[in-house]
């Protein structure tokens, strides 16, 4: 396919039809949804006209902070903005995928964080002749990813794969929309692929020029599995190399270090250890929290039934009865 064919197939009818529902769904009541459905035929042409012209610009983020229970700033976009995040993910996501590497976990089709967890487990198998033997784990998580993300990298990073301008100025017009001349927006479903494709420098070094083999990453965290304390000592010292001199990033100073595997480690919300998982602690408070400021019992419910899915991978047989009774006391 050539860079006119990708533009073209972004901005077609038939894709944005295909954004509009996935950007709607599990959220259909939503006013903002309901309000522009209300004469979709014409928004969705208007969508079209912009982007086909060249008129296409984004809204204003609208931010908002959340506690679960860590502090986070939101940038929510327009919805019709959504629209166009799908349409263009839909088109040049398949693209990128077929660089990433095996095992890049994070807002991939077939991947997650049960994926990494196998992943994890299964390197953890190896490492440690079947956990026979001791072994090590670089933890490393960046500092502050989101927001010290340099867009003009990612901008040159794209363009490797993306050649045509048209492309690339609407890539720039949706990640300029954030504020200030670096990062991107957290719940932005763009910000979520292009964290990919800025890391997958970091994942192509590791696996190409220090050729770890026990490798897993998921957003901005990842985990190097090692038998040798030193190795993975040397190996940090070249990963901060890296992200610094390429990628204008630093891994956090108390995040990011060396651990027993067997005295567990904190990865995609479990504390892993040889023979059993735990939830970390972050997890529990915000089911917690969620519970004790209940003001909707549906979504309440909905959002314990998400959270048990989840959490079943662990060891919580009597945390999530303890939640249960809490949540529905008369069946306890």
């Amino acid at each position: 396919m050539n860079s006119w064919e990708n533009y073209e197939k972004i901005i077609s009818i038939k894709n944005l039809v295909e954004a509009w529902k996935k950007a709607r769904k599990g959220k259909t009541r939503k006013k903002d949804i309901l309000e522009f459905e209300k004469n979709l035929g014409m928004n969705l042409k208007q969508i079209f006209t912009a982007l086909k012209e060249a008129n296409y610009h984004p809204f204003v983020l609208q931010n908002f902070i959340i506690r679960d229970p860590k502090t986070r700033k939101i940038s929510k976009s327009d919805f019709s903005d959504r629209i166009v995040h799908h349409a263009l993910c839909n088109i040049i996501e398949p693209i990128f995928d077929k660089i990433f590497i095996y095992d890049s976990c994070a807002n991939r089709k077939k991947k997650g964080n049960l994926f990494a967890i196998k992943r994890f487990e299964k390197f953890q198998r190896k490492v440690t002749r079947n956990l026979s033997s001791f072994a090590y784990c670089l933890k490393g998580d960046i500092k502050h990813y989101f927001q010290e993300v340099n867009r003009e990298i990612l901008l040159q990073i794209i363009k490797k794969e993306i050649k045509d301008k048209r492309t690339i100025n609407l890539i720039r017009l949706i990640l300029d929309n954030f504020e200030g001349s670096k990062g991107m927006p957290l719940g932005n479903l763009t910000s979520q692929f292009f964290a990919n494709v800025y890391l997958n420098e970091l994942d192509k070094f590791v696996k190409h020029e220090l050729k770890a083999k026990y490798y897993i990453r998921y957003v901005d965290d990842f985990v190097i599995l090692h038998k040798s304390e030193e190795q993975l000592q040397i190996w940090k010292k070249k990963i901060e190399y890296f992200l610094s001199e390429k990628l204008h990033l630093e891994l956090h100073p108390d995040k990011s270090k060396i651990v027993f595997l067997s005295k567990g480690v904190d990865f995609v919300g479990f504390r892993i250890f040889y023979h059993y998982k735990l939830l970390r602690k972050r997890n529990r408070k915000a089911m917690k929290s969620k519970i004790l400021k209940c003001e909707d019992e549906k979504k309440l419910i909905e959002s314990f039934r998400g959270w048990k899915a989840y959490s079943k991978w662990a060891n919580t047989f009597y945390l999530t009865n303890n939640f249960s009774r809490k949540i529905n006391p008369n069946k306890g």
